[in-house]
């Protein structure tokens, strides 16, 4: 377009709408700042600085949550490439029983922002530990589905149970996906190549294919709605592609051995024994070996997304475990 288009004379309409929004934006410096004279909140260096519905971390990255109920805390991390709206039927469910759930978007994921950096486990990790430090949780509880149980597990292993009574880890990743020399029952890096090229092509249809394992849609009698599969590709569509590339790495090369053995807390192991994603022999049977006192449910042909497919067992194994 070039400059010399003739412009119209302004309209009553055009008028009055202009002095609206310039008497709207003219208060929001004085909401934003709060009264006269009062000094600005600067963040703190380690627990991060809270908005109404995000904090922000110390690298500046700014991590969405959502903080339901009144009650005992129970945290919730999301698995790959999800976010926080993957627990809405555990959180509702026990918000409803008397309990505070909290659950964040991962960096890069959902509505947080989608940070260039510290796209790994102990960035993961540092991001828990601002979330549960900022909201000052004390005796939480720390449940985590698939890379969530992994960013559980690290956390503990790096930040300690000084703010922790209990662990679940659901589907997860832990003790390491990949194949190694010490691991030898992993699954070869050629899958995690796999999923990197789907999700640096193609990746909106990647994520519809992978719905379908995910959820054990293509087994045999598998009932699981249209609904269920879409949602997945919608949560997985916000996440950044960078963030969710390198999350790859995260999720399948990093060893959880050493931080399971710091679980000094009750810790229960949910895992489907059908799950096409995270297999079940080499994570959650050895992870349970490793955490002292673990105790582990496994379900007969049950899928990754347990958490929906399963969610009234799910939801049940939670209370109890919870009240115990």
């Amino acid at each position: 377009m070039t400059d010399d288009v003739p412009r119209s004379t302004p309209s009553r309409r055009d008028l009055l709408s202009a002095a609206a929004v310039t008497a709207i934006t003219a208060g929001l410096p004085s909401i934003a700042e709060g009264k006269a004279g009062d000094k600005p909140t600067k963040p703190h260096a380690h627990k991060g600085h809270r908005t109404m519905s995000t904090i922000t971390t110390k690298d500046g990255t700014e991590i969405y949550y959502k903080d339901w109920g009144k009650g005992p805390v129970v945290t919730f991390s999301h698995g790959w490439p999800l976010n926080a709206d993957a627990w809405d039927g555990q959180m509702l469910f026990l918000a409803q029983h008397g309990y505070r759930v909290v659950a964040h978007d991962r960096r890069g994921h959902g509505r947080s922002s989608q940070a260039s950096n510290n796209n790994d486990m102990n960035g993961y990790a540092d991001d828990l530990a601002a979330v549960i430090e900022t909201l000052d949780l004390k005796d939480a509880t720390l449940v985590g589905h698939s890379t969530g149980g992994g960013e559980v597990a690290r956390y503990i292993g790096r930040h300690g149970t000084r703010r922790v009574k209990k662990a679940v880890l659901i589907a997860a990743v832990p003790p390491i996906m990949l194949k190694t020399p010490a691991n030898p029952e992993g699954l070869p890096i050629e899958v995690f190549d796999g999923i990197r090229a789907g999700v640096a092509g193609d990746r909106s249809q990647y994520y519809k294919n992978l719905a379908i394992a995910f959820y054990g849609a293509n087994r045999p009698g598998a009932k699981v709605s249209q609904g269920t599969l879409d949602q997945f590709w919608l949560w997985s569509m916000q996440a950044g592609a960078k963030n969710a590339y390198e999350s790859v790495k995260a999720f399948s090369e990093t060893d959880f051995t050493e931080d399971l053995k710091k679980f000094d807390i009750p810790t229960l192991v949910l895992h489907g024994e059908d799950d096409q994603i995270v297999p079940v022999k080499d994570s959650a049977v050895k992870s349970a070996k490793l955490i002292k006192g673990a105790k582990d449910v496994y379900y007969p042909g049950a899928p990754h997304g347990i958490t929906a497919t399963h969610a009234d067992q799910v939801n049940a194994e939670l209370l109890k475990f919870l009240k115990s």
